[in-house]
């Protein structure tokens, strides 16, 4: 969300707690690239209003990234995303350390020989990123 960015909407899901999704939509993007170490974000308020939820859940969104050492605020300047090289690399490993494991579970109940799994995983990864680089173009 850099200057004079509108902020993707998110897509709030029913289970987890909304300031949390706001958590992982900044992760997403940190490690996607959209947001960068030093880059400035939304005041709690401007991101309240953007996303359509309470400023107090705003606020506690930025409470956990500042506790998480994703997001610096010192004194009265805006927030912004930390240029901790550790810290933006960890972001990066644990969204996929999460979603791996998501997915070794859902998949675990198949009982496929781990070779024939791969093969797979690669192919369709393959697949999907040939089609979005097609879609970019």
């Amino acid at each position: 969300m850099k200057d004079g960015e509108a902020a993707l909407p998110i897509v709030f899901n029913n289970r987890d707690p909304v300031y949390l999704q706001v958590v992982r939509h900044f992760k997403e993007e940190i490690a996607t690239g959209k947001l960068a170490g030093g880059d400035v974000i939304p005041s709690r308020r401007e991101l309240a209003a953007q996303l359509q939820i309470n400023p107090n859940t705003a606020q506690k969104a930025y409470k956990e990234m500042e506790e998480q050492r994703l997001i610096m605020t010192e004194g009265n300047s805006p927030s912004r995303i930390t240029t901790d090289k550790r810290v933006l690399h960890a972001i990066r490993d644990e969204l996929i350390v999460e979603a791996v494991g998501t997915f070794v579970a859902s998949i675990r109940k198949i009982d496929l020989p781990v070779d024939e799994l791969l093969d797979i995983v690669k192919r369709t990864y393959e697949t999907e990123r040939a089609g979005n680089q097609e879609g970019e173009q």
